[in-house]
């Protein structure tokens, strides 16, 4: 019997992939097709298995990628075939996001479906700029606006006599191209010409711009300073509170792009520090980790693991892919035997703390070449067997320096490295086209 399927329209947050919700990133990781929009952080479809299907669904300007009414068709038709399908928008699906027509759709196709709430850019990015919507020595409320529709047509859906008698901060959305528009419909409606205005463009991102003015002149700031969509406008006196209050844009690395060019797998810990510190960072591993193609050696090592007095791994590849071999072959642990561990560098270790097997030996300094010096002052190793794990093409000096030694040295690779080829969240695409500030390089592969 064919399982029955479900959309899921999930708001994938302002832009920082850390805003996406846990219940977001849990159906993300169990999704058979995901259809994702313009704005939506594309390190976010890394959390799809790989096997996922992922379609570009998305809409900026008049640029649409599938017409919606071919999208909300798409994803009724993906669900009936049994799909778990992740419809991921920008922010929060209900708002400006078209999300309520989509799920109309879908209940009327008789499609089963949830919405999950996202982080909103209407106060992520304020927030981000350091600009709270509301303050009690300012405002107690607050008003969203679409900034979309031309303030000067006559039968406008909004009315911005109300709006602009309405107290409270202004929040705009889509409306960098209307802000003159806008400022002067607020104006000629009773408005202060000198209310504050800030726009911030890519919130919460390390692509984060952000222009300050007045209704007067914020038409002009945005000329001048070639800003662009997209971008949330706030109007009001909280706006002056950004000076004391911008935190993110007063970090260290802020406005800095940095490539990571890690293996995907190794990337997070570096990229997250970076982030930290308010960084745009850009993934592109230059390398991915495969398989080794000398599998009965590896094969013929393990069955002869008691017979090894050490066993020296070089780096966290080796642990993983040591180990994913190992217990294919072994289900418990204790089948290691009584062989003592040498690991080289911090991350090794804590690869093998993973696995609850504590290091005997590890150098000081963090390089292969220096784990034989290591050894000197640990024991003798004349006549000890050692087993060497580590990728297909590595240097051939440690074990030299071991053997030298009088060690019997087994080189066993686990793995090999090979070219990373693919753009999965089109980061290269963005560096040829953008730059960078800095690139990042952690090992000789």
């Amino acid at each position: 019997m064919k399982s029955k399927g479900i959309v899921y329209l999930v708001g994938a947050g302002p832009g920082d992939a850390g805003l996406l919700t846990l219940r977001g990133a849990e159906l993300l990781g169990r999704a058979d097709v995901v259809v994702y929009d313009a704005l939506v952080n594309p390190e976010l479809l890394r959390l799809a298995p790989p096997t996922a299907e992922i379609i570009y669904g998305g809409k900026r300007a008049k640029d649409h990628a599938i017409p919606q009414a071919d999208l909300n068709q798409l994803l009724v038709e993906k669900a009936r075939a049994g799909k778990t399908v992740v419809r991921l928008k920008g922010g929060d699906p209900y708002i400006f996001g078209r999300g309520g027509e989509e799920a109309e759709e879908i209940a009327a196709a008789k499609v089963p479906f949830e919405v999950v709430p996202g982080i909103s850019s209407t106060f992520a990015a304020p927030n981000y700029a350091g600009i709270p919507i509301t303050h009690r020595d300012h405002c107690s409320s607050y008003m969203v606006i679409t900034g979309h529709e031309d303030p000067t047509k006559e039968e406008s859906n909004l009315d911005w006599a109300q709006i602009a008698k309405t107290q409270g901060t202004k929040i705009v959305l889509m409306g960098v191209e209307r802000i003159g528009q806008i400022a002067d419909s607020l104006v000629a409606n009773g408005m202060s010409a000198r209310t504050p205005v800030a726009m911030v463009r890519w919130g919460t991102t390390g692509q984060q711009q952000t222009i300050e003015g007045t209704l007067a002149t914020i038409a002009d700031v945005v000329t001048k300073n070639k800003f662009a969509a997209p971008a949330v406008t706030i109007i009001g006196d909280v706006v002056k509170l950004r000076k004391k209050l911008n935190w993110f844009e007063n970090r260290p690395l802020f406005g800095r792009r940095i490539v990571v060019t890690r293996t995907r797998d190794q990337a997070s810990q570096l990229s997250r520090q970076l982030l930290d510190r308010g960084a745009e960072v850009l993934e592109i591993p230059t390398i991915r980790i495969a398989p080794t193609t000398h599998r009965e050696l590896l094969a013929d090592a393990m069955l002869e693991l008691n017979s090894y007095d050490w066993m020296i791994f070089t780096s966290p590849n080796g642990v993983t892919a040591f180990f994913e071999h190992f217990f294919r072959a072994f289900e418990d642990m204790r089948d290691i035997g009584g062989v003592r561990i040498a690991a080289i560098g911090p991350a090794t270790a804590a690869k093998l703390k993973e696995l609850h097997l504590k290091v005997d030996l590890m150098p000081e300094e963090y390089v292969a070449g220096k784990i034989a010096d290591a050894f000197k002052k640990y024991e003798t190793i004349e006549n000890l067997k050692l087993l060497l794990l580590r990728a297909e093409v590595a240097n051939p000096e440690l074990p030299a320096a071991l053997e030298k030694m009088g060690a019997i040295v087994d080189d066993i690779p686990c793995y090999r490295t090979v070219p990373e080829t693919e753009d999965l969240n089109g980061a290269a695409a963005k560096l040829a086209e953008e730059g960078c500030d800095w690139i990042t390089f952690t090992s000789s592969s």
